[in-house]
């Protein structure tokens, strides 16, 4: 007696069932794999648009009393869709003698600076505390321009261009001083022109790129490395025809020579490796750089202020070691002078007496605190106040 061979009807149920089964089991597999693939496609630098400006957090400094700064910063951060916290500021008399950190018998600092950096060491403890992946630590009295991001964006590039792999050829940079100059090393290099940023492996970690210590977003200025530095990269970035930055006129920085303005044409700003800044308005660290900054400034001698004390951390001077440490200058988070008394401009030193009918911002063109009423009220960029407008005028 012949078998019947099964119809193609049960043959084609048969499979139906047994993809059925297959797909029902990969089911978790497949489902990551897809996640994969749309994480991979995620442009990391994407992140600096986000509320934190792509860091983890965001801390403000701040005594509680100065609640005017309070109100300017809770301000800003919301017509800039910022998300920001703060942590309180230390009056410095109230810190005891053995709270300081000292080997050796020296004066005592002034309230003011000790209170200074106490606070900042309580924002970057609470980094560590936290275990946050990274975070921007901002001064209470810092504006910034409309266009931030943007900003951001673009000195997040310059940061690749200094500190990422060249694209194919781990272990090679575009800054052939970096990560540490050789005895070879030249001690200038041409400038990277931020029109040609080199093609380099993209960041993993962070935005800003894989290997730094700290973003000193904020400042008053720095130098360029020094040519017989030994141990400071050269490399930096050089961002012509930048509108958001003001005219030369309009620019000034505590380093002297001011070599950006003396040497660069207009609209410039610079990215480069730290050396001798001045003012920690603004700046950034990872987990990594928060442990490290409680090691080197928070358990070791405390002789200066606390930028002094940044400067060493960076530059691996006065019994540091060094650190990857990037700036940019013109700064893109800067002091606004509110009007009133010139006395309240400072909760630190003594600015004199006299009267501000008028605030500004320093070197910050479209400033969100003065562009605060067009802001609220929907305004665009053909109704926003450019604090430092281009003039026919020479430098």
């Amino acid at each position: 007696m012949l078998l019947r061979l099964p119809s193609n009807r049960i043959i084609r149920s048969i499979g139906g069932i047994f993809m059925l089964v297959v797909v029902y089991f990969r089911l978790p597999q497949l489902f990551f794999l897809s996640y994969a693939v749309r994480r991979s496609s995620h442009n990391l630098i994407d992140d600096i648009n986000n509320s934190t400006l792509g860091f983890e957090q965001i801390f403000v400094v701040g005594l509680p009393s100065r609640t005017d700064r309070r109100d300017g910063i809770y301000l800003q951060a919301a017509l800039s869709n910022l998300s920001v916290e703060f942590i309180d500021g230390v009056n410095g008399k109230d810190i005891p003698d053995k709270a300081i950190p000292s080997s050796y018998d020296h004066e005592r600092m002034n309230d003011a600076s000790l209170g200074s950096w106490r606070a900042h060491m309580n924002a970057i403890q609470e980094v560590v505390r936290r275990n946050l992946t990274s975070a921007l630590i901002l001064e209470d009295d810092v504006d910034w321009d409309i266009r931030l991001k943007r900003q951001l964006h673009d000195f997040a590039l310059s940061a690749h261009a200094l500190t990422q792999p060249l694209k194919g050829s781990p272990g090679s940079y575009a800054d052939p001083t970096y990560p540490n100059p050789s005895a070879k090393s030249p001690g200038k290099i041409p400038d990277i022109p931020f029109d040609h940023l080199p093609d380099t492996e993209p960041p993993t970690s962070s935005p800003y790129g894989d290997h730094w210590d700290l973003l000193w977003v904020g400042n008053c200025g720095f130098h360029f490395p020094f040519e017989d530095n030994k141990v400071i990269p050269k490399g930096r970035v050089i961002h012509s025809n930048d509108e958001t930055v003001a005219q030369k006129r309009y620019l000034w920085a505590l380093n002297i020579p001011f070599t950006l303005k003396e040497k660069y044409p207009q609209h410039t700003r610079a990215v480069h490796h730290v050396q001798e800044g001045v003012c920690t308005l603004g700046y950034a660290i990872t987990q990594r750089s928060a442990q490290k900054l409680l090691y080197e400034v928070g358990l070791k001698d405390i002789t200066q202020a606390f930028d002094l004390l940044m400067r060493y951390f960076c530059e691996g001077v006065e019994g540091r070691r060094y650190h990857n440490c990037l700036a940019v200058q013109p700064s893109l988070f800067h002091h606004h002078r509110t009007p009133g008394p010139i006395s309240a401009e400072s909760d630190m030193e003594d600015h004199g007496d006299g009267f501000r009918e008028k605030g500004y911002t320093d070197m910050v063109r479209w400033s969100v605190r003065l562009n605060a009423g067009v802001l609220l009220e929907g305004g665009n960029a053909t109704e926003f106040e450019d604090q430092y407008p281009d003039t026919n005028e020479e430098d």
